[in-house]
């Protein structure tokens, strides 16, 4: 499903009047800050379909406003949220974003929940009860797991005296 590329000056002077309060910036990645309210791409592969519609994608999540997530299933849901409104905006630049290619991003999220939570001890899949930790329904065990997205999902069990009742969940920024 390709669609006709756009010049990158062109589609970031349309995003500039569909995300007026987001600066661009050209970086070695994608992402949206919004913190700082910039939205990060690579000009090296911008002339891609692929970098094309990585741009939308944060451009998406900017437009909707995505400030920070509580949980790592809420991260998911924004995903999933920011891709779809990356295709409406995709439409207004005749910009057709392939499904699969949103379908093989969603999936290195949903790979690195699974990781995160199975249990390290039964394997089953537990539940979260804080931002960085979670407990299983099958075995009680607690683990403690990052907050990096894009590292190996690391888990620690927590033993039984160092075990924490659940803390709240702190929310996280920076979507990529």
């Amino acid at each position: 499903m390709s669609s006709p590329k756009k010049s990158p000056t062109n589609i970031i002077a349309v995003l500039e009047t569909i995300v007026p309060t987001a600066t661009f910036i050209a970086k070695d990645t994608f992402y949206w800050s919004p913190k700082h309210q910039i939205i990060a791409y690579n000009p090296s592969v911008l002339d891609t379909e692929q970098g094309q519609w990585s741009l939308l994608h944060e451009a998406a999540h900017a437009k909707l406003g995505h400030m920070s997530y509580m949980t790592d299933f809420e991260l998911l849901s924004l995903e999933v949220a920011a891709w779809k409104e990356a295709k409406v905006i995709g439409l207004r630049l005749d910009q057709l974003i392939d499904g699969d290619h949103i379908q093989d991003c969603l999936d290195t999220y949903r790979d690195w929940l699974h990781r995160r939570s199975t249990c390290p001890t039964c394997g089953s899949v537990g539940l979260q009860h804080s931002s960085s930790a979670y407990r299983c329904h099958n075995c009680n065990t607690v683990w403690d797991v990052t907050n990096a997205r894009f590292c190996r999902p690391y888990r620690r069990k927590v033993t039984a005296t160092k075990e924490k009742s659940p803390s709240p969940i702190n929310s996280q920024t920076t979507f990529h």
